[in-house]
């Protein structure tokens, strides 16, 4: 079933009443996986009293001590921005998000990730998603808590699950690497482009940072990840025959 490979990944949470509200939104919908990324609060009964009937969706939720952690085996990941940043990342709205999401989870697992309840999720946790999405709120009172936005998205998913059920879903050849396989890429890229001198160390600037932007819009399939993987791999071999001779 796509819906249980849908997980909501909260971001240092402050609040463990926040946490319950989300845990009963979430299997309102029929969502079931929850990771909590370094929260700031513990579990306790003040998230169980609020969870109401969800207790069971807190008690199977997992706490890890990062994003990367959280997603690394997620083919795609969306996170939440509730404003523009000075470099824009491919946005989806509320609807295109769920059919996304409903969609990839046919093939294994994917992410929608909520940040902090004050500040939203930093620059680089927004790097390490493959989509925005921003909920098209009243631009003159935009104030969705925490558990609202998660409710508003997991309508959206369920509507798109549900919309799925006539149909006959074919699987897909195509496959995605993993975040962690991108991570891997783009460690890999930046090697190279080190060596090369394409990067200046004392002046890196932000071009990994667009880098990043590129592929993580292009989204390369599993062959086309290899593929550019054996092309630095064929770069770092000439170079250290260059260094040889």
């Amino acid at each position: 079933m796509a819906l249980s490979d849908i997980r909501i990944v909260l971001v240092n949470t402050s609040h463990s009443g926040n946490i319950g509200s989300v845990a009963r939104a979430m299997k309102t919908m029929g969502l079931s996986k929850l990771y909590l990324v370094d929260p700031a609060c513990e579990v306790d009964s003040h998230a169980s009293a609020l969870a109401a009937g969800a207790t069971d969706v807190l008690g199977a939720s997992q706490t890890v001590a990062t994003l990367q952690e959280a997603i690394a085996d997620c083919s795609l990941v969306i996170g939440t921005s509730a404003r523009s940043r000075t470099l824009s990342w491919p946005m989806v709205e509320p609807r295109e998000c769920a059919d996304k999401l409903v969609a990839e989870a046919v093939n294994g697992p994917v992410a929608l990730v909520f940040g902090r309840e004050n500040s939203g999720l930093t620059n680089e946790e927004l790097q390490l998603c493959n989509y925005h999405v921003c909920i098209p709120a009243n631009p003159e009172y935009s104030s969705l808590n925490l558990a609202m936005a998660v409710m508003t998205l997991s309508y959206e998913i369920r509507m798109s699950h549900l919309a799925t059920q006539d149909k006959v879903i074919e699987e897909d050849d195509v496959r995605y690497p993993t975040q962690q396989q991108m991570d891997l890429f783009f460690e890999h890229l930046e090697k190279t482009l080190n060596e090369t001198g394409f990067i200046i160390k004392q002046h890196p600037g932000i071009v990994m940072t667009r880098l990043r932007r590129l592929f993580t819009r292009a989204r390369p399939e599993d062959q086309e990840l290899n593929i550019l993987r054996g092309i630095l791999t064929s770069i770092d071999r000439s170079m250290n025959d260059k260094k040889v001779d």
